[in-house]
């Protein structure tokens, strides 16, 4: 591949569209011509600066059990010198992670642990259901465990999955978690259980302890991280600063270009038809393809069409609307216990009278 060379069209400028990019030319003669529909670059891992305020659009925390992707964002964006008050323009921070669930109108911490609070704000009653409720999903899982519903209740019982889990997975997918593949919750959650998080809940206190903190493991699962590294001005951030380092490299990123048409000529891609932001319509050779669109557009999109089987899959494939709402307030009156501003990076609200 190193010895080849041409024109690479990369369909989509956000993180798997650049990341191609950026490879390509690091370890290639191919030239990356990247087409991306919006008017600026990251995808849905985009920061929009609105009169200085940057709002994410969607919740993102950059951790990775993989050495080969944490050194590779540190090597785009470095990082600063963890309680640095002035750290460098570009630079990831290191964040203390804050999660916590709205429920009751109360605040559960996330992942839930076995602490006062949370058996104080379920009530006696309610943490004795889910209790015997987990301790039936060891005795008589659910089999075979073909949905997300199987998968949530054979891992924290049904209680459990009712309560924290239902509400809010529905919300956000459009669908009952009996409609989602178990597969999902294996690729989301992965290794996540009642078990490990009493399991982390319990060596985070032990750590506390010099003299009992050699028990504690080092491994932990993604979704109970303490802390992460994130771009001081957002995740677009680093998106924005491998699109200049694409542009000094060679590359080429055109903004609001999309992509409408994909030529094949013996079974290859040959031809790119794509609209610019004037609404005119213009072709050019390609000699590869790289494409991160929707696959139901991008099958939709081929000429000649795609076999009758994978146009009706692909035209089946369906796609969730994300819609961001910022908010700017003067003052926020939302405060701790203590009287100190909210610390958390994210809150789920799981309040099943919130839409």
């Amino acid at each position: 591949m190193s010895e080849k060379t041409g024109i690479v069209i990369v369909v989509g400028g956000g993180p798997a569209g650049l990341t191609a990019a950026l490879k390509l030319l690091k370890d290639t003669k191919l030239t990356p011509l990247i087409f991306e529909a919006e008017d600026m670059l990251g995808g849905i891992s985009k920061t929009i600066n609105y009169k200085g305020n940057r709002i994410d659009i969607g919740g993102h925390r950059f951790f990775s059990k993989s050495d080969k992707v944490m050194n590779w964002w540190k090597e785009i964006l470095p990082p600063a010198a963890e309680g640095d008050l002035n750290p460098p323009e570009k630079s990831m921070l290191t964040v203390s992670r804050k999660s916590r669930i709205l429920y009751l109108r109360k605040f559960f911490e996330y992942p839930i642990s076995l602490s006062m609070q949370t058996i104080s704000n379920l009530g006696i009653f309610k943490t004795f259901k889910i209790g015997i409720s987990y301790m039936l999903s060891l005795i008589a899982p659910v089999k075979p465990e073909e949905s997300l519903e199987d998968f949530f209740i054979n891992r924290f019982g049904r209680e459990l999955y009712r309560t924290f889990f239902e509400s809010y997975t529905e919300k956000v997918w459009g669908r009952p978690c009996s409609q989602i593949s178990a597969e999902w919750g294996a690729q989301r959650i992965k290794g996540l259980s009642i078990i490990k998080a009493i399991s982390h809940f319990a060596s985070s206190v032990l750590k506390k302890i010099p003299v009992l903190n050699i028990f504690c493991s080092n491994k932990v699962e993604t979704s109970l991280i303490d802390k992460f590294i994130y771009p001081k001005y957002g995740p677009g951030q680093i998106w924005e600063t491998v699109g200049e380092i694409v542009r000094q490299k060679g590359g080429q990123i055109h903004l609001g270009t999309e992509v409408t048409g994909i030529n094949l000529k013996d079974g290859k891609v040959d031809e790119i038809t794509y609209r610019t932001a004037d609404g005119q319509t213009h072709t050019i050779h390609a000699d590869y393809l790289i494409s991160s669109m929707p696959v139901r557009e991008l099958i939709l999109s081929m000429s000649p069409a795609a076999p009758e089987e994978v146009v009706k899959t692909a035209s089946g494939l369906v796609y969730r609307d994300f819609i961001t709402v910022g908010i700017l307030l003067r003052n926020c009156r939302l405060k701790e216990k203590d009287g100190s501003p909210l610390k958390d990076n994210w809150i789920y609200i799981q309040e099943p009278d919130v839409k």
